[in-house]
């Protein structure tokens, strides 16, 4: 039987190391189980008491990107979100994008007037008769949570958009939703008072099971962030023109060229991000 190694999270938690959670994320970035195996063995020998989360995942990466750069990719997608900033805007039209795709008719960055007081809006997001009013909050730093102070804030300023939208006669028989999506987690307090408060919360991980990561690999809708292909000042321009995702790459390819990228790196950035793209 062996020993359990404590590791320390980004968070600063100190959690026992767990082979099933490596081996399963692996598993979920498409990794082939001779690759996975490799990996896992290869972390085992060289794990140590107090070994952070994160030097943990730089050497699964490394290795991973070694066998396959588009399932290194798809494993960064946590990181990758982290990536879509400094200003998190990037972020808003990703949670646009992704509702977009699963049947909403959504607006990124709207000026809406409350009852009280005007507020810029993250997303719209309408459906049927369910209209949504989304606040993303992107966080740059992988330790930071969204604590309840964040629902409480987002669910004041919706009541407040709320009460001045039911006043109009086309909005009769609808669903108003508020809603907060992160990037990042929420503490366990910040999801209770959300159930609580009737609002939309979405996370890395939340809800459970249907949380941003599930949500993306299901759709294919990987951030440009994740490739490998790409230099981080590549991938910050692309962002500053306006670009989000891999789909939004091999698709309008004349981009590459236009934020100076050489030619025979086309065939590669292209087909990684149309691969990525595939696996789910």
């Amino acid at each position: 039987m062996k020993i359990p190694i404590s590791i320390v999270k980004k968070s600063g938690d100190i959690v026992v190391f767990d082979v099933e959670k490596l081996t399963n994320s692996l598993r979920r970035a498409s990794a082939g189980e001779n690759v996975i195996q490799q990996i896992v063995g290869e972390v085992q020998s060289t794990i140590y008491e107090g070994m952070t989360t994160s030097k943990i995942y730089k050497i699964a990466f490394d290795l991973l990107k070694k066998y396959s750069r588009v399932s290194a990719s798809k494993y960064k997608l946590k990181t990758a979100l982290f990536e879509l900033g400094p200003s998190g805007f990037p972020f808003e039209k990703l949670v646009g994008k992704l509702m977009a795709h699963e049947g909403f008719s959504t607006q990124v960055g709207v000026i809406v007037q409350g009852n009280c007081v005007s507020h810029e809006i993250d997303v719209i997001a309408d459906k049927d008769d369910q209209h949504c009013f989304i606040e993303c909050k992107f966080h740059s730093d992988q330790g930071r949570f969204c604590n309840v102070k964040i629902p409480l804030y987002v669910n004041s300023r919706f009541l407040d958009v709320e009460k001045q939208w039911k006043k109009q006669k086309s909005n009769e028989g609808k669903i108003s939703k508020g809603g907060v999506y992160t990037n990042t987690r929420f503490t366990s307090d910040a999801t209770q008072y959300g159930k609580c408060a009737g609002l939309l919360m979405a996370s890395w991980d939340y809800p459970f099971g249907n949380g941003l990561k599930e949500r993306i690999d299901k759709s294919g809708l990987h951030p440009l962030t994740a490739l490998t292909t790409l230099t981080k000042n590549e991938k910050t321009k692309l962002l500053d023109l306006g670009l989000v995702l891999c789909k939004e790459i091999y698709e309008n390819p004349e981009v590459l060229n236009q934020i100076g990228i050489s030619k025979p790196r086309h065939k590669n950035i292209i087909k990684d991000a149309k691969e990525l793209c595939s696996l789910h």
